[in-house]
């Protein structure tokens, strides 16, 4: 049988199980991207990432469960996708510098936390057996995108200064980039959270024992002051692995992608818990074009994966949703303080993230999903009726409906229903839980993340071990930044916050746990310092504390005047005061 007739085999069996995930014809593969005609609306595919969020009122999501770039509304407020909250928690560290080339070529190095040898437990919060896909679904890297056709709708100068936000121009048209990271644990990714190993049955050594990585590229498509916002492609998603060969594994664009696009292949790149990772990302010269090269500096394999025409990647056109072949580009030269990205709700270019609120583990699953393996409601000792996810909704927010509960859930052990030969196969989940992605997010802050469940240090008890990063630095790497900030989108997730006075806001938020990891500053060696995320002491700037408070500027902490920016010293230490 002929491999990519193999593979739709496979595939569209796997799309027919899942349920929420369409499947596509071999027409569909082969498919050019939809094209406008006389300006008119352009007719989608049924099944692509239009919609980051999965609220495309004209198509349905392949992957449901992918984490996007959380935008604000007009003035500071909330963000709502075709009337559905979709904000989630990013805990944040920017990077900040005024030096050329300090917003278009950074590099990264960070050692992968190591999970317990014990399975998870699920029965004791705040003290369980917990692995790090159950705290972060997707720790990642960021940097401000030129795109003419993203908010605010404006012509934009690639690796230029001249697109910031100033007075009363809006800043040049933004698209966020993230490289994230997604650790092992809980496959697949089509619908859930970790990769796959292509054709692996076992977990931990070589099944959702990999982590993976990709590049996204979110652009908003919706006018100044957010005046209009499209409903078929309000949040359309650029997605692509990092590929040992450089090419993606199915259509990068929203208007091509389908589940080869979310489906790891033989070039993936794959790597260990605690392998140390270098990742450059940076505009290159030739091809003028956004690239990310990631290098497994432990089994010294690589990946690298191109944002350019040639791969498959588009822009969109906010009118009518039609795809036109582009080479994303940095947006600005230098990562200062007034560069960022002007929709997205942290107020940030260069910078770190653990994404969290995305995992509540439970004793057992209830409210089925038609045809599939999966569940809508959790049950346990992190959930009770009153408190569900989507239960109750306060009248500052428009009601999520409680059937969506805190899905997509899925059983321990559970193989997605694929079996057989020829690697129709999934490794089995490692605990009973939901992905909390239904409704955005974990919005009654009961899951995992929301207790002390987090690392302590760097080897791994009944926790992981800690996610260690090194500072970045630009262009060859022989410069540093200058400053650094602390900074969480969690109040517009916190609907007892009014996110425009900080009236009722708090960190950590409203939960049983009491709890929100935070950022920890420890000596690297010599005058260096690394940062490790969770609950580690040390230099930890107050805990949580670290965050400051909401107040009338909107929708973060301490982030969107620069007010709060520390210096750094040559090893990347916070000077002292």
């Amino acid at each position: 049988m002929h491999l990519l007739d193999r593979r739709m085999r496979i595939l569209t069996r796997l799309g027919a199980i899942l349920g929420a995930v369409a499947v596509v014809s071999a027409a569909q593969l082969s498919a050019g991207p939809a094209v406008a005609a006389g300006g008119g609306w352009v007719k989608a595919p049924a099944q692509g990432e239009l919609d980051c969020n999965g609220y495309s009122t004209v198509q349905k999501s392949i992957k449901v469960t992918l984490p996007c770039t959380d935008p604000h509304g007009a003035n500071g407020s909330r963000f709502f996708d075709n009337g559905y909250y979709v904000g989630h928690d990013e805990p944040n560290l920017r990077f900040v510098s005024n030096a050329p080339g300090s917003g278009d070529n950074v590099t990264w190095t960070q050692t992968l936390p190591v999970d317990p040898t014990s399975t998870p437990t699920v029965s004791t919060p705040g003290s369980d057996v917990t692995h790090f896909f159950e705290l972060s679904v997707a720790p990642w890297f960021s940097m401000a995108i030129c795109d003419p056709n993203s908010y605010p709708q404006t012509p934009c100068t690639p690796m230029s200064n001249s697109n910031a936000p100033s007075g009363t121009y809006p800043g040049g048209g933004s698209a966020f980039m993230e490289l994230q990271f997604y650790p092992p644990g809980f496959a697949p990714f089509v619908n859930s959270i970790s990769c796959n190993i292509p054709g692996s049955t076992t977990p931990l050594t070589d099944g959702n024992g990999g982590w993976c990585a990709a590049l996204t590229i979110d652009s908003l498509e919706c006018t100044n002051q957010f005046n209009y916002c499209n409903p078929a492609c309000t949040e359309p998603v650029n997605f692509a692995f990092i590929q040992k060969n450089g090419v993606p594994t199915g259509p990068p664009s929203p208007q091509s992608a389908n589940l080869l696009t979310f489906t790891p292949n033989s070039q993936t790149l794959f790597f260990s818990p605690g392998d140390t990772i270098t990742t450059q990302i940076f505009d290159n010269p030739r091809l003028k074009a956004l690239e990310a090269i990631v290098t497994d500096d432990t089994t010294h394999q690589s990946g690298y994966m191109v944002a350019d025409a040639g791969n498959g990647f588009q822009n969109t056109n906010y009118q009518t949703c039609a795809g036109t072949p582009f080479n994303f580009q940095p947006e600005y030269n230098s990562a200062a303080a007034p560069n960022f990205v002007p929709w997205a709700a942290l107020t940030t270019d260069i910078s770190t993230t653990f994404e969290i609120g995305h995992f509540t583990p439970c004793t057992s699953l209830s409210n089925p999903v038609r045809g599939t393996s999966g569940y809508n409601v959790c049950n346990g000792a992190y959930e009770s009726a009153t408190t569900r996810d989507g239960a109750v909704a306060p009248a500052t927010h428009t009601p999520i409906e409680a059937s969506k509960g805190d899905g997509p859930c899925f059983p321990a052990g559970d193989t997605h229903g694929l079996g057989g030969s020829g690697g129709e196969t999934t490794a089995p989940n490692l605990v009973t839980g939901c992905d909390n992605f239904n409704n955005g997010g974990d919005l009654d802050y009961d899951g995992t993340p929301y207790w002390p469940d987090w690392p302590t240090g760097t080897s791994p008890t009944s926790f992981p071990s800690t996610m260690v990063i090194q500072p970045p630095g630009f262009g060859k790497r022989s410069q540093g930044y200058s400053q650094v900030e602390f900074e969480t989108d969690n109040p517009a997730s916190d609907f007892l916050c009014n996110v425009s006075t900080g009236l009722g806001c708090s960190v950590p938020p409203p939960g049983p746990g009491k709890f929100y990891p935070y950022w920890s500053q420890v000596s690297g060696g010599g005058s260096a310092c690394v940062w490790e995320f969770g609950n580690i002491g040390g230099t930890d700037f107050g805990g949580a504390a670290q965050y400051g408070s909401a107040g009338a500027s909107g929708n973060g902490y301490n982030g969107t005047d620069g007010s709060s920016l520390m210096p750094l010293t040559s090893g990347g230490c916070v000077a002292s005061s």
